[in-house]
């Protein structure tokens, strides 16, 4: 778990003067555990807005097939198995509403909706190999959305990184202001960016340590950047 040494709780003196409140710094809290397990700690609804993207399942990133397990490497088959029932119930349990990613993969888990996103994804036109968009279900009684963003110069380190323009997206449009965010597989730590520059507490789960200390490298290392602007 990491968390920002720079929090500040700020109180209005006693009088008839008061010193206004110092901007809260939003929390970023991430564990490298197993999610399904961590979730079962908390309450009903703890959290106002899970955004997650789960394993999907994929053949192709089994050793030998024709994408490699991680980005460069073909350690581990992480993206092999597809989460279980448990993981949807518990999910879906502690979180008031859900963006889930991969959405086509988990037919028999997730149900209906006619709030569907659509990320777009430009660069890809003309590309074979790789879907060009990709869905993700909302708990949101809202119409369909699509989005076109690109992964821009972000420097990838998980091999189905999604750009931090995106999660931003998803933030602006589908969170509150003060809602609680939950991540379950943070991968790149995409979101943990997104959450912290837009003000959200997040809670994240990362069950490789490979990815969970790439993750929190790549948030600490964006945080010291804003120092200097």
């Amino acid at each position: 778990m990491f968390e920002d040494i720079n929090e500040l709780s700020v109180k209005p003196e006693v009088g008839n003067s008061t010193k206004p409140l110092l901007p809260a710094v939003p929390s970023s809290e991430v564990y490298l555990e197993d999610c399904v397990k961590a979730l079962k700690r908390f309450n009903d609804n703890h959290f106002d807005l899970a955004i997650v993207d789960p394993p999907y399942g994929l053949e192709r990133f089994k050793k030998g097939g024709s994408h490699v397990n991680k980005h460069g490497s073909e350690k581990g088959q992480w993206n092999n198995e597809k989460p279980t029932k448990e993981y949807f119930d518990e999910l879906k349990r502690v979180s008031t509403n859900y963006i889930i990613w991969g959405a086509n993969y988990y037919p028999e888990h997730i149900g209906k909706s006619r709030g569907f996103i659509v990320w777009q994804k430009p660069y890809m036109d003309g590309m074979h190999t790789m879907g060009n968009c990709e869905l993700a279900f909302t708990s949101f009684d809202c119409n369909a959305r699509s989005i076109p963003i690109n992964r821009a110069t972000e420097n990838r380190i998980h091999v189905t990184q999604k750009p931090i323009a995106l999660y931003r997206w998803l933030l602006k449009n589908y969170a509150k202001e003060g809602n609680k965010i939950l991540d379950t597989h943070l991968g790149s730590g995409s979101i943990a960016i997104a959450c912290y520059d837009m003000g959200f507490d997040l809670t994240g789960y990362e069950i490789d340590k490979e990815y969970f200390d790439a993750a929190v490298k790549r948030l600490d290392n964006h945080k010291k950047q804003l120092t200097f602007i």
